[in-house]
């Protein structure tokens, strides 16, 4: 692809995460940046911008794609409509947590929407392939715990419905008026389980202080979080410890994906690696 060159000093510093920083447009209040950290390979960055027009393209809730653009100073990124007003469903929580329940219901109900939306196979790859792909370029698992990982992605059910990759409260914002789906990098195709596993990860087990640092929560909304969404998405009557027991495969699987992104192995994560 080709990158159109980006004059900075249109653009003002608006947040930052682990794989970059997001800019507002000076004046034009309807775009974004997000731009990712030197030395982020641009495939990535292509890919995302390409998944992100065709999940767009779906009708998946989603911020508008716009350009691949270059700062020239060996950083990429992607233009998007920017969401005026915009709170992560994590910030959210974090400054009302009495409000829990709400955003647990809303997430839910978009998740359901997501979940029901058929992908095409040949425009996508699937949520297998995609694991298999991660864990053939890791070296931070046991043989046993490889093992373990290959048995839970070949023994998964099959599916052909759109999934997210990191379906986590931290990557749905809203304005007030919509809610929306954000970093979509890994979306691919297959059963919505391997998405719950990422719900049930960052609502249980993520750690304390990263809950905190990151998400802006307290263990305590993140328990009632799980307890709201599950009732909202399987249906009130639903049993939440027998989901969890469900679900809590596919929540080992979403180390691949964490692990991957920080680039080191998590030990007092793999407690989940055990059958």
């Amino acid at each position: 692809m080709e990158a159109r060159l980006l004059n900075l000093e249109d653009f003002v510093h608006a947040g930052e995460g682990a794989n970059g920083e997001s800019l507002n447009h000076r004046t034009d209040s309807s775009i974004m940046v997000k731009l990712y950290n030197a030395g982020t390979p641009r495939e990535k960055i292509e890919k995302e911008l390409v998944f992100a027009q065709k999940i767009y393209e779906l009708g998946i809730p989603s911020p508008k794609p716009g350009e691949y653009v270059t700062d020239g100073k060996g950083r990429y990124g992607i233009l998007f409509q920017r969401i005026v007003g915009k709170k992560s469903f994590s910030r959210s929580i974090g400054d009302n947590p009495e409000n829990v329940e709400e955003y647990a219901r809303r997430f839910a109900r978009l998740c359901k929407l997501l979940h029901s939306t058929k992908v095409s196979t040949k425009g996508f790859v699937s949520v297998k392939d995609q694991y298999r792909d991660i864990l053939a370029k890791s070296d931070v698992y046991t043989p046993e715990e490889s093992a373990y990982i290959t048995k839970l992605i070949d023994e998964a059910p099959d599916g052909d419905t759109a999934i997210h990759g990191d379906l986590q409260f931290g990557n749905v914002i809203t304005d007030g008026k919509r809610d929306l789906f954000i970093d979509m990098g890994d979306f691919s195709y297959g059963s919505p389980l391997f998405d719950l596993g990422m719900v049930l990860f960052t609502s249980l087990y993520d750690d304390v202080e990263f809950l905190r640092e990151v998400f802006h929560m307290e263990p305590e909304s993140g328990r009632e979080f799980w307890k709201y969404f599950c009732k909202e998405y399987f249906g009130e009557d639903c049993d939440i410890d027998k989901k969890e027991e469900e679900i809590r495969p596919y929540a080992a699987l979403k180390l691949l994906i964490i692990e991957r992104d920080s680039k080191c192995a998590l030990p007092h994560y793999h407690w989940l690696l055990k059958a």
